[in-house]
């Protein structure tokens, strides 16, 4: 019998307050309501591509910028991942998908390996200056997967390949990310025990 992979994290700070709880084995349903409406969007997408449940409910200082929400928010997330996926037993532990989304092209690869690693590459030049939708400042995409990476134990890789609207190159990103974390997380039936030749992930 299979245990539920599921987590429920709180954070708060003189920043921010994040609630969040996800299901590894959802079918993607998320209720997202974080004071940055482009993440929620992000949180969105993830969630759909990635087929993890998740609901988050957070308040910060989003009129002094929306950096402090979505880094913790992130931190959470990342942390209710690595509790969600326990000892790591039967997952397929690698992903890999590309992701396009009218002219912008990004590739994700994640190994859920325990060892947090980011390369990320490919933005534009200026691209971490553009405000998305007025507010999300294209810097966060990256902060985003910092944190994920370092809280879930994840290996990512990253790659906008091609590229010209801020919002499409952000979303194709946070949509390759969502798709190669689903193949990563998935349980494989052929798969005894934890993928390592160590034994732990």
């Amino acid at each position: 019998m299979t245990t539920a992979r599921i987590a429920r994290r709180t954070r708060s700070t003189s920043e921010s307050s994040v609630e969040l709880e996800l299901n590894l084995d959802g079918t993607g349903r998320s209720t997202i309501s974080t004071g940055v409406p482009f993440f929620d969007h992000m949180l969105t997408a993830f969630a759909k591509h990635s087929l993890t449940d998740l609901t988050v409910t957070a308040t910060g200082d989003t009129h002094i910028d929306a950096h402090h929400s979505v880094e913790d928010i992130s931190i959470v997330l990342g942390q209710a991942i690595r509790e969600a996926l326990g000892d790591k037993s039967g997952i397929s532990r690698y992903g890999d998908a590309l992701v396009p989304l009218d002219e912008a092209l990004a590739q994700a690869v994640v190994d859920i390996s325990g060892r947090p690693f980011l390369v990320h590459e490919g933005e534009p030049a200026g691209f971490e200056l553009h405000l998305i939708g007025g507010h999300f400042t294209g810097s966060l995409v990256r902060h985003t997967f910092e944190a994920l990476a370092f809280n879930a134990g994840l290996t990512m890789h990253v790659r906008v390949i091609s590229g010209r609207d801020p919002h499409h190159i952000a979303e194709a990103e946070y949509k390759a990310l969502a798709r190669a974390f689903r193949q990563a997380k998935a349980l494989d039936p052929l798969v005894e025990g934890i993928p390592s030749t160590k034994g732990a992930l």
